[in-house]
């Protein structure tokens, strides 16, 4: 039977209920303000004034303690450091919910879930900024091209493989060679050193 039982369901089984109040305690912990529906805003404000209390002890077994029920140990370091000690000669009421307005889709009453003390971030270090690098400078033979055309690189002579051979090796003592009927013996090779055998060379 369900006589006296205080707690609110939410519409969900007991691991998803669970998982919720863990994300939103996280998410208050984090941003130190949350916005949720009402119901899950008192929940989660139960769950978190227990998160503070555990916090406040202090030590190393709180801590074990804070993170097996968040999951999160960066969550838990905060609690301990930063918002523990905020609440050290309060008992209780550490956070308060304000009914905000309505959503729009189905109408549920909307709240904000917040920590009843300011809880100011650390100030961010200053990050060193890298000097940028110059450009080098372009020597003064490069001609500055014109803004919208692309600057062509000069056309290069195209010269044909066989021009290129012919003038590196005279033709002449090839054609006498081949008027006399002589062949230019082949250099290397297993026919090069048959020849030389046979030749006797």
């Amino acid at each position: 039977m369900w006589h006296r039982r205080l707690r609110r369901r939410l519409g969900l089984v007991t691991e998803h209920r669970r998982a919720l109040l863990r994300n939103l305690v996280i998410g208050l912990v984090e941003n130190s303000r949350i916005r949720t529906t009402y119901p899950r805003a008192k929940e989660a404000g139960k769950f978190a004034e227990k998160m503070v209390t555990i916090a406040k002890r202090g030590g190393l077994h709180a801590r074990r303690v804070l993170i097996s029920k968040l999951s999160s140990p960066p969550t838990a370091k905060k609690l301990m450091e930063e918002i523990a000690p905020l609440f050290k000669e309060q008992n209780g009421g550490y956070t308060r919910v304000l009914r905000h307005n309505f959503r729009p889709g189905d109408g549920a009453q909307m709240a904000l879930l917040e920590f009843t003390k300011v809880i100011e971030k650390p100030a961010e270090e200053a990050k060193e900024k890298k000097p940028k690098k110059k450009k080098a400078e372009k020597p003064e033979t490069e001609k500055v091209s014109k803004p919208g055309k692309p600057q062509k690189a000069p056309k290069q002579e195209k010269v044909s493989k066989k021009e290129s051979a012919s003038e590196k090796e005279p033709s002449e003592p090839a054609e006498e060679k081949k008027e006399q009927g002589q062949e230019e013996p082949k250099k290397g090779g297993f026919l090069g050193n048959l020849r030389k055998f046979l030749t006797g060379d």
